[in-house]
C-alpha cells in the first residue's frame, strides 16, 4: 500500500539519538534547549518554548489570554484540537467559514463575526498553505484581539517574506509522526512575549518555578522549587528534541521536495476539468504538507484508489458537525459543501517517480472510465 503520509529519516536521527541515550539525560534539558534556541532562529521568533503536542502549545496559548467565557473565531475545516484548546480553557468557539480555493479563513468574514465578547482568531494555514495575514492582523490590531497561527501544517511555509508562526502573537507547531518535521509526537510555541513565554515555561511543568535541569545545572542539585499555579505535565524531552534537531537541519530540503511532488501533481491534473487543485497565491511559500484535491466523486474515487493499494485521506470532517459541538453549530455554506468533496492524496519527501506516476496514472485512469 502506498501510504499519504510517510516521514523521512537519514543517519542524522540515529547520531543525535545517541548522544542523548549516552548522555544519560534522557528528560527536558540541553537538547530541549537547543532545539528551542534553533527553532526560534529559523522561525524568526524571540522564544520558542518545547512542548509535548501542537495540542498543549494551543491550550497554553489560549490559557496566558484568558478566554473563559469569551469568543475565539476558528475555523471547523481543521483537526480536532485547535476547537478543543478553546473548550479546556472555558471559551466559546465561534465558528467561521473559509474560501474555497485554499481552505483557509479569510478576513472579510472574520470580521462579521467580531463581537464584544471576542477576544482571539485562530488562524490555521490549511495543508501549509498561508492565510491572508496582512488583513487578518489589521483587524485584529483595529479590535484588539491576539492572533493564533495554528501551524500544524505549515512548518517551513512563508507568507510574502515572513515564516509562518512569527506574524501572530502566537505560533503553534505540531511534530506529530507525519508531520514536516516529525518527532513522533511533541510541538512547539512560538512568540516575541518575555511574560508570556515565562509563564509557559512554568504551565508546562505542572506550575513548577525552575524545571529539574535547570536546578542541577551547577556544582550541586538545588532540591527546592516552589510551585506558582497548577500547570499540566506538557513538557518536551531531549529524545524528542534530538530527533527535532536533526529533522530541522533538513526541513527546507523536505519542504521544497514536497513543493515539487505538489507542483507535478497540478500539472498531472491540469487537463482533468473535474479536479480541483489547490493553488498557489502571490503571498504563500507553502510547506505542503498535504496536497488535497476536490472532486465530486470523493468516495467512489477514494475506493478505486483503494483497489490499487493507493491510500488516501480526509482533511477534515468539520468540527461543526460533531455531535459535541452542536451548540456552537452555525452554517458555513463553504465548509459544508467542500468537505464532501477532499481528498487527500499521497504526498511524502521521498515518494519517487514511481510511486507518484502510479498515483496520478490511477486517478487520471478514474476519469476517463
Amino acid at each position: 500500500m502506498i501510504p499519504v503520509y510517510r516521514p523521512y529519516h537519514d543517519d542524522k536521527e540515529m547520531k543525535y539519538l545517541k548522544e542523548v541515550i549516552d548522555s544519560g539525560w534522557w528528560g527536558m534539558g540541553p537538547k530541549t534547549s537547543e532545539f528551542e534556541r534553533r527553532f526560534a532562529t529559523y522561525i524568526g521568533s524571540k522564544h520558542a518554548l518545547g512542548l509535548n503536542s501542537a495540542t498543549a502549545a494551543l491550550h497554553l496559548a489560549l490559557m496566558c489570554i484568558g478566554v473563559e467565557d469569551a469568543e475565539v473565531i476558528s475555523p471547523a475545516m481543521t483537526f480536532v484540537s485547535t476547537n478543543h484548546a478553546i473548550l479546556y480553557n472555558g471559551g466559546v468557539p465561534v465558528f467561521c467559514d473559509i474560501e474555497s480555493e485554499n481552505l483557509n479563513m479569510r478576513a472579510e468574514d472574520i470580521g462579521k463575526l467580531i463581537t464584544s465578547r471576542t477576544k482571539a482568531i485562530i488562524v490555521v494555514h490549511f495543508g501549509g498553505y498561508a492565510c491572508d495575514m496582512d488583513p487578518i492582523m489589521e483587524l485584529a490590531d483595529k479590535h484588539k484581539l491576539v492572533v493564533i497561527e495554528d501551524c500544524a501544517h505549515a512548518c517551513g511555509g512563508k507568507y510574502k517574506d515572513r515564516m509562518l508562526g512569527s506574524i501572530g502573537h502566537f505560533g503553534s507547531f505540531s511534530f506529530q509522526a507525519v508531520k514536516n518535521l516529525a518527532t513522533g509526537d511533541g510541538g512547539m510555541l512560538t512568540t516575541n512575549s518575555d511574560e508570556w513565554a515565562e509563564r509557559i515555561k512554568k504551565l508546562r511543568w505542572v506550575g513548577i518555578s525552575k524545571d529539574t535541569f535547570d536546578r542541577g545545572a551547577g556544582n550541586s542539585y538545588d532540591w527546592f522549587y516552589d510551585v506558582t499555579e497548577a500547570g499540566f505535565k506538557y513538557h518536551m524531552n531531549d529524545i524528542i528534541a534530538a530527533l527535532g534537531l536533526a529533522q530541522l537541519e533538513k526541513l527546507e530540503w523536505m519542504n521544497e521536495r514536497r513543493r515539487y511532488w505538489s507542483d507535478r501533481y497540478r500539472e498531472a491534473f491540469i487537463d482533468i476539468p473535474a479536479i480541483h487543485t489547490p493553488p498557489v497565491q502571490d503571498y504563500m511559500f507553502p510547506a505542503c504538507h498535504n496536497f488535497v484535491i476536490q472532486v465530486d466523486q470523493r468516495d467512489e474515487l477514494r475506493a478505486y484508489l483503494m483497489e490499487h493499494s493507493i491510500t488516501t485521506g480526509v482533511h477534515y470532517y468539520p468540527n461543526h458537525l460533531f455531535d459535541m459541538y452542536k451548540k456552537y453549530y452555525r452554517e458555513l455554506t463553504i465548509t459544508e459543501e467542500i468537505w464532501k468533496k477532499l481528498v487527500t492524496l499521497p504526498l511524502f519527501p521521498d515518494m519517487g517517480d514511481q510511486v507518484f506516476e502510479k498515483v496520478t496514472d490511477a486517478v487520471s485512469r478514474y476519469f476517463e472510465l
